[in-house]
């Protein structure tokens, strides 16, 4: 990454429009060498044309209309040389990478003023390995205060044309999420980038489980151009949540009866510090802070589905993933031992769970997925008025685990996914189901997520890509409520069989009924294929 450095006499020139033609056919390529970014450079109208200090060289600088380009000032050779030309390459980065633009000033301690202009600074995103994505900046040094203020007004002129990116957010905070990391993760790491692109905020730390969902069903949005959590998995899935029954709401649907729910009207962040994030994880294909944030600056925006879990005809919550049986109780273990750490707490639920191991005894009903464009246009447009024609399929026995995901559920214990074979947008589910079989058999399928293939490839694990799933327990007595020894007290628990829903826990004392809505929510962020399939947009950094 070149840094911009103070020294050396610089001089500036500008100019648009007409002007500009003869700068724009000076900065065309001559030479057999050029490249098709220099060609397609070529035919861009010239915005504005300096000379900047870009490193430690002075640099012929051409602002179009996608891209900022700059080649070292060659120094004359009588003769002219072709090898040296190949060492004053030109270099670009797209404006699109471009999400904040300062004046870069010097200042002394005491003084008074805005300190000595040293030129422009530009502060830009880069695609990383990985998924990953990095702040960088690039300093324009040049001294002359009307040469930058020229600039600096193009540069602001074209940031503010990105109508995709917010300008204003309501931030949720979740303090106990994880190791209480929450908080310090935002101040250090987000509000800072926040601050850097001029987004407005307004932050709310959350005091107790469901304030997220009391206060984004009645607070004003208006104002706001996005929502971002700041927490774990449960936090995120409330949020989601609390905006989906919003829309709702604004729109005039009844909650009790969602059959074909409109979509929320703003679009989620999701900022991971929690202890698996299997949220930001699946959206960004990495559980990055510093990535997650520049995807809410930058306005990436990607549909994701949900789910509707509802039960006798009454909507229980939207959500993204569910699981039932040895998922679900696990997690109603972990719950009791809330003053473990949460590693701890994990790993001993899960122990706990599979010393006791019980299958539930289920039927279980699914819509295979249809993949006909013409069916999920007209699934899309809003419920068939029967379900007489639509092949739904049943199975019944002893099941150890049910787990019904509309998204691939990336983790670091699973980095392919819970449920790699779905995507983020499709309109499907996946159901994985695991018949009973041996402990140490269950242990393995279990063990193979951690792998990067064939966790499904056991005799007892059947998986179907799906639209709908209804699950009826047939179990006279929780199975759940028969492991209870401690604390009777928890009536929400009782005679109810556990669900984990995106890492919350759900007591559903009936059949379930679960179906998958397209792209029902906007997540700030990009699918992993654009991500992987897209180049680094600048070859300099």
């Amino acid at each position: 990454m070149p840094l911009g450095r103070r020294g050396g006499r610089v001089s500036a020139l500008e100019g648009s429009g007409a002007e500009d033609a003869p700068l724009a056919a000076a900065a065309e390529p001559s030479v057999p060498w050029a490249s098709p970014q220099q060609r397609e450079a070529a035919a861009e109208q010239v915005l504005l044309r300096g000379i900047f200090e870009i490193g430690r060289n002075s640099c012929d600088v051409v602002l179009s209309e996608r891209a900022l380009r700059w080649r070292p000032i060659q120094p004359e050779r009588p003769g002219g040389d072709s090898k040296y030309d190949l060492l004053y390459k030109e270099e670009f980065i797209e404006l699109k990478d471009i999400f904040s633009v300062k004046l870069k000033r010097r200042c002394f301690i005491n003084q008074q003023g805005n300190g000595t202009l040293l030129g422009i600074t530009l502060f830009i995103c880069l695609k990383k390995e990985q998924n990953k994505l990095k702040d960088s900046t690039l300093d324009l040094i040049n001294l002359s205060e009307d040469h930058c203020d020229i600039w600096f007004r193009e540069f602001k002129k074209i940031l503010a044309g990105f109508s995709n990116r917010p300008k204003s957010l309501k931030i949720l905070l979740n303090p106990q999420s994880h190791k209480k990391e929450a908080t310090q993760v935002y101040y250090e790491k987000v509000e800072p980038l926040l601050k850097i692109a001029e987004i407005k905020t307004d932050v709310t730390i959350t005091e107790y489980e469901g304030h997220a969902l009391s206060l984004l069903k009645e607070c004003e949005l208006q104002g706001f151009d996005g929502v971002v959590c700041v927490g774990g998995d449960g936090s995120t899935s409330e949020v989601a949540h609390a905006l989906l029954l919003r829309a709702q709401k604004n729109a005039g649907v009844e909650e009790d009866s969602i059959l074909a729910p409109v979509r929320a009207q703003l679009p989620l962040g999701v900022i991971p510090a929690g202890s698996t994030n299997v949220l930001a994880h699946s959206l960004h294909g990495i559980s990055h802070v510093v990535t997650a944030t520049l995807h809410i600056i930058m306005g990436h925006i990607q549909p994701v589905d949900v789910c509707t879990f509802s039960t006798i005809g009454k909507l229980l919550r939207f959500g993204f993933s569910a699981m039932f049986g040895f998922g679900g109780r696990t997690l109603a273990l972990a719950e009791k031992y809330r003053w473990m750490s949460p590693n701890q707490r994990r790993d001993f639920a899960v122990i706990k769970a599979l010393a006791k191991l019980k299958p539930e005894d289920c039927e279980i009903s699914f819509l295979p997925f249809n993949s006909s464009p013409d069916l999920q246009e007209r699934r899309t447009q809003g419920p068939p008025k029967s379900d007489c024609n639509d092949q739904w399929k049943t199975i019944q026995g002893q099941f150890l685990n049910v787990s019904i995901m509309a998204i691939p559920c990336l983790c670091s214990v699973a980095p392919r996914g819970l449920a790699p074979n779905t995507r983020l947008n499709n309109g499907s589910m996946a159901l994985i189901i695991a018949r009973n079989t041996s402990r140490p058999e269950f242990i393995k399928h279990l063990k193979r997520y951690g792998s990067v293939k064939n966790q499904f490839n056991f005799p007892f694990v059947e998986t179907y890509t799906v639209e709908e799933v209804k699950v009826y327990p047939r179990n006279k007595t929780s199975a759940h409520n028969a492991e209870e020894e401690e604390q009777p007290h928890e009536s929400a628990l009782e005679n109810a069989f556990p669900w984990n829903v995106d890492g919350d826990l759900m007591a559903v004392t009936s059949e379930v009924h679960v179906k998958v809505h397209p792209g029902l929510i906007d997540l700030y962020g990009e699918s992993m294929e654009e991500v992987n399939d897209s180049k680094i947009t600048c070859n300099c950094l």
